[in-house]
């Protein structure tokens, strides 16, 4: 078993401090491994709102939950949200007999139904696939092509991997999209999931989308919203700043794990990625997430202008600006985007990360690093 210790400080962090905290994430990523992990040295109940069985005991809950003792997980908790207002109750008790972990894999309805019944009683934490300190830097190529969901990542053989990531997205689409009350036929979505595939690393443009695939601008920003909820796809918003120059204002839109998206491109081998023109646009994809992974992604941005010049990230943390570039290239340079990024942001400093393992300096506050070289950046962008 792959030991993912970050995260698991952070549960039990949130277990010490909390009554409730909620685990999200997509289905798949691990969450239940880690509950279970978590539960070893507990008293635990664990409750699996998927089985006929623990739903039926959950029509009562006062019955069901009331007397319980230590640690209570509740996995695939947007099944029930006549649930919430009842946790409420049991997590304002004094003292408290139990603490809950709540598992979600749909965003906005859980985060909307716990705000709305458990604010200031619960603590968020997000979870993905496997990282690649996780799996080890040396099988950082590995994790790229396969994805980090531990079943594709962990698969004995590539075509195994393929075949579960294809079994994955049919699975999510016709199964999972509708328990979330999404009402979209999934012929439709998967065909808008795939076409936002082709536009990953770009700026979204719905109207664009939306008449290549026969419906309005309305409904492909639905569609974008529903999957980004459901952990698969990322919208990174543009930066706004008065600098007098044109920006652009519609986010950046990604396809969250390397592994689906090379699926839905139907890109089987690394030798088919390597040929492939989103080549580029996948590996800023993989390293943005892993940059994500220790900033987080609230303050987190890109910046470009109408003229062409842009910043693939921006975080902004204790009042500082932080830039990152990311360049599917052995030895990046100095660019004069980059240098336009630096004046015009005020940039505290610059790194541009690259798949190979040389580190060196472009400028005095321009540095271009590995992957590996993440786990080195300031402790004020954790």
């Amino acid at each position: 078993m792959i030991r993912r210790p970050d995260i698991l400080k952070l549960i039990q962090s949130g277990l010490r401090t909390s009554p409730l905290t909620a685990l999200l994430g997509p289905r798949q990523c691990g969450k239940t491994t880690l509950a279970r992990q978590v539960s070893l040295n507990k008293k635990t109940q664990y409750f699996d709102l998927e089985k006929r069985s623990d739903l039926i005991r959950m029509e009562n809950p006062e019955r069901t939950l009331d007397g319980l003792k230590g640690l209570v997980v509740l996995d695939e908790v947007q099944r029930k949200p006549e649930l919430f207002p009842h946790l409420r109750v049991l997590a304002d008790r004094k003292p408290l007999p139990c603490r809950f972990l709540l598992l979600g894999s749909a965003s906005p309805w859980l985060m909307k139904h716990t705000s709305e019944s458990l604010a200031g009683r619960v603590r968020f934490i997000e979870m993905s696939g496997f990282s690649p300190g996780e799996v080890g830097w040396k099988n950082q190529q590995r994790l790229w092509i396969r994805g980090g969901f531990p079943p594709s990542f962990l698969a004995a053989t590539d075509k195994d991997s393929v075949i579960w990531r294809d079994n994955f997205i049919q699975t999510f689409l016709e199964r999972d999209i509708p328990q979330m009350d999404i009402r979209v036929p999934a012929a439709t979505l998967g065909r808008f999931w795939a076409m936002v595939a082709h536009y990953h690393g770009q700026v979204w443009n719905a109207s664009e989308i939306g008449a290549s695939l026969g419906f309005s601008h309305n409904a492909a920003r639905r569609y974008l919203d529903a999957l980004s909820g459901a952990f698969v796809l990322r919208q990174l918003p543009p930066y706004f700043v008065n600098l007098g120059k044109r920006l652009v204002k519609s986010p950046k839109v990604y396809v969250r794990d390397s592994g689906l998206l090379h699926a839905l491109l139907n890109l089987r081998t690394q030798a088919e990625l390597e040929a492939h023109p989103k080549l580029g646009s996948s590996w800023e994809g993989f390293a943005l997430e892993q940059v994500l992974r220790v900033t987080g992604d609230r303050n987190a941005f890109f910046w470009a202008t109408q003229a062409g010049a842009e910043l693939d990230l921006l975080v902004e943390k204790g009042g500082k600006r932080w830039g990152f570039e990311f360049k599917m290239d052995d030895a990046p340079g100095m660019t004069k985007s980059m240098r336009i990024a630096m004046e015009d942001l005020r940039l505290e400093h610059l790194w541009v990360v690259h798949p190979d393992k040389a580190a060196y300096s472009l400028d005095k506050k321009v540095d271009v690093i590995p992957l590996s070289g993440l786990e080195r950046l300031p402790k004020s962008l954790y």
